[in-house]
C-alpha cells in the first residue's frame, strides 16, 4: 500500500501541473486557436482580452497563452531578423541596389526664364552599417536654335552608420552650368552627420564638415578653395502617399587660393522642395521648387536660379 501511494503522489502532482488551458471552455479554446493561427497579434490580444473578462477564474492560463506567443513570435523576428542580416552581408557588389528614374518639365528663372526638359536617376545600397548614394540630375533647353539652359550635377556619397544616431559622410560631386559662369566645379567633402528624427513617416538628418572645390570659370579661369559644407534632409508623410520633402546644402568658400575659411568669399546655397504623391507601387508624380545661390556669382550673371520641376518618377 505505502508503495501504490508513492507511484500515485507524481501522477497527481503532473495533474496539478496541467495547464488550465484544458478547463477554458472548448469554444473559448478554439476561438484563440483560430486567433493564433492568424498570425495577427493585435487579433490576438483582442480575443484573450474578451476570454479574460469572461472567464475571469482562468487569468493565469490566459497570461501563460500570451506569454508564450509573445515569446514565439520574439523568436520568429529574431531568426528574421539573422537571415536578413546575413543575406546583406553575402550580397554583391551589385546586389541590394535600389532607386528611381524622374522625367517631366521645368521651368526657371533668373540667369534664364526659359521651360525645357528635366530628368534625374537615383541610386541606393543599403548595407547594415554602410550606404552608397548616386545621384544625377540634368536641365536641359534650346530656343531660336541656342542653348538657353544646360545644368547637370553628379554625386556620390558613401555614408558610415558608426552608431544608431551619428554617422560619417562623405562627398564627391559635380556640377556644369554655364549659365551661371562655370563650365565645371567640382567639390570634395567628408565630416560628420546625426539623425534628429527618425521615426516611421518623419525624418531628418543634418551633415557637416570641410570641403574643398574646384571651379571652371567660363572665361578660362579657374579657382580652388577650401570651403565648408552643411546639408539637411527633411522627409515628412504628411498622409499615406502624400510627402513632403526639404533637401539643403550650402558650402563656403574661403577667402584665398587655399586656405582655412575666414572671410567669406563665395557661398552657393542649392535648396529643393519638393512635394510627392503616390500613384502606385513603383510611380510617383513630384512637384519640386529648387533655389541655386551664389554669393559671388560671374560677371553678367545673377545670384539666384529658379526652377520649378514638374516630374514623374518610377521607383526601382
Amino acid at each position: 500500500m505505502p508503495r501504490l501511494r508513492f507511484l500515485t503522489l507524481p501522477i497527481a502532482l503532473a495533474f496539478l501541473s496541467t495547464p488550465a488551458a484544458a478547463e477554458l471552455p472548448e469554444g473559448v479554446r478554439a476561438m484563440i486557436d483560430a486567433a493564433i493561427a492568424t498570425g495577427d497579434t493585435n487579433k490576438l490580444s483582442t480575443v484573450l482580452e474578451l476570454a479574460r473578462s469572461t472567464y475571469p477564474d482562468e487569468g493565469e492560463t490566459i497570461d501563460a497563452i500570451q506569454a508564450e506567443w509573445a515569446a514565439s513570435q520574439a523568436k520568429k523576428l529574431a531568426e528574421a531578423q539573422a537571415q536578413k542580416e546575413e543575406a546583406i552581408r553575402q550580397a554583391g557588389i551589385f546586389d541590394r541596389w535600389s532607386g528611381e528614374g524622374e522625367l517631366g518639365g521645368f521651368h526657371s528663372s533668373g540667369n534664364t526664364d526659359s521651360v525645357g526638359i528635366a530628368a534625374s536617376l537615383k541610386l541606393e545600397r543599403k548595407g547594415l552599417e554602410w550606404t552608397h548614394l548616386l545621384r544625377a540630375r540634368g536641365d536641359y533647353q534650346r530656343q531660336n536654335g541656342s542653348t538657353s539652359r544646360e545644368q547637370f550635377l553628379a554625386a556620390y556619397e558613401p555614408r558610415w552608420q558608426f552608431s544608431d544616431d551619428m554617422f560619417i559622410y562623405g562627398l564627391a560631386q559635380y556640377e556644369g552650368d554655364r549659365l551661371q559662369g562655370f563650365d565645371g566645379r567640382y567639390a570634395v567633402s567628408g565630416g560628420l552627420g546625426y539623425k534628429l528624427l527618425d521615426r516611421e513617416g518623419l525624418k531628418l538628418s543634418i551633415k557637416a564638415g570641410p570641403a574643398w572645390r574646384l571651379t571652371d570659370f567660363s572665361d578660362g579661369g579657374s579657382a580652388s578653395r577650401i570651403a565648408g559644407l552643411f546639408g539637411a534632409d527633411f522627409d515628412w508623410q504628411i498622409v499615406d502617399g502624400l510627402t513632403f520633402t526639404q533637401d539643403a546644402n550650402a558650402v563656403a568658400e574661403g577667402g584665398g587660393e587655399v586656405q582655412v575659411l575666414v572671410d567669406g568669399n563665395n557661398t552657393s546655397v542649392n535648396l529643393v522642395t519638393g512635394l510627392d504623391y503616390r500613384i502606385s507601387s513603383h510611380l510617383r508624380s513630384r512637384l519640386s521648387y529648387a533655389l541655386d545661390y551664389n554669393s559671388n556669382p560671374p560677371a553678367n550673371s545673377v545670384s539666384t536660379d529658379t526652377a520649378t520641376r514638374f516630374t514623374v518618377v518610377y521607383g526601382f
